[in-house]
């Protein structure tokens, strides 16, 4: 079953791993221009992208959201929408590969505008934060510089990520009311009259699994509520209760005297008894 994850923050304004600042332009460029459909950005482990290495997903979405608290306060940062692999999925439970560092082009192809090329997952946040900074700083070029897509591509520093899944679910099929089942047991056409009760008979014993299911959820309700009930309880008990009682008085209606009519001898008593019709 296909699985997307809440919005989580991939990057900030700001350093990078080799002494460059991720602009706030680069940012809003690939909140505006960033299509899967034109260039995926996909999910890779340390910014290793060997032929024979595994991807981990792809980004589905991204959004730019000002940083209103923390240290970071007044930054702009750049969440993404992940698809993420059962792979990735498994190494997160387990807390593995829980830092995300981004890596753009700032002038992707030839639009002239930053793009979001791909997506690093990561155990390490100091070899892609300060360390790495300062090293790359003193060295003149960045370590991951053989990792890059382009060489003029911008390596983010790692963002600490909680990756939350949610699974897309069917819709599940709707269940027809006690009420409705009921009635469509009583005002079946073309039933004999023993069939017939043995419905009404079915139809009572609908109605007292129900009550005792009532009874159940009550005592329930009393022995763990600790508020009141909520309106959406009390909304169903009362539609519950409104259907009982049109159904009380639809079985009152009902014929139940018990009578049917005489057995057709089909001849007006003129033939022998073994051909006697119950029609």
């Amino acid at each position: 079953m296909p699985v997307t994850s809440k919005p989580v923050r991939i990057c900030t304004e700001g350093a990078t791993t080799d002494g460059r600042v991720i602009q706030r332009s680069w940012l809003t460029d690939i909140e505006k221009n960033y299509d899967p459909n034109v260039y995926g950005a996909r999910i890779n482990l340390e910014h290793i992208k060997y032929e024979w290495m595994p991807r981990f997903g792809d980004v589905e979405s991204v959004y730019t959201e000002e940083i209103t608290d923390g240290a970071l306060k007044g930054k702009l940062a750049l969440y993404a929408t992940l698809k993420p692999t059962a792979d990735l999925i498994e190494m997160n439970k387990k807390r593995q590969k829980v830092y995300t560092s981004a890596e753009i082009a700032p002038k992707f192809a030839d639009t002239g505008a930053a793009y979001l090329v791909g997506l690093a997952v990561t155990d390490n946040p100091a070899s892609l934060g300060t360390q790495m900074l300062q090293f790359s700083q003193g060295a003149g070029e960045s370590p991951f510089a053989d990792r890059k897509q382009s060489k003029d591509n911008v390596i983010t520093l790692a963002e600490e990520t909680v990756i939350e899944f949610t699974e897309d679910k069917p819709d599940e099929p709707k269940v027809p009311s006690l009420f409705t089942r009921i009635t469509e047991v009583l005002t079946g056409k073309g039933k004999q009259d023993d069939a017939r009760f043995h419905d009404v008979h079915q139809s009572v014993e609908l109605i007292a699994k129900a009550v005792e299911a009532i009874q159940t959820d009550v005592a329930a309700l009393k022995k763990t509520s600790l508020s009141d009930p909520e309106p959406e309880e009390i909304a169903e008990l009362a539609a519950l209760k409104k259907e009982l009682t049109e159904l009380k008085a639809q079985l009152s209606q009902q014929d139940n005297s018990g009578h049917k009519r005489p057995v057709s001898l089909g001849n007006n008593g003129t033939q022998p008894e073994e051909l006697l019709t119950d029609c």
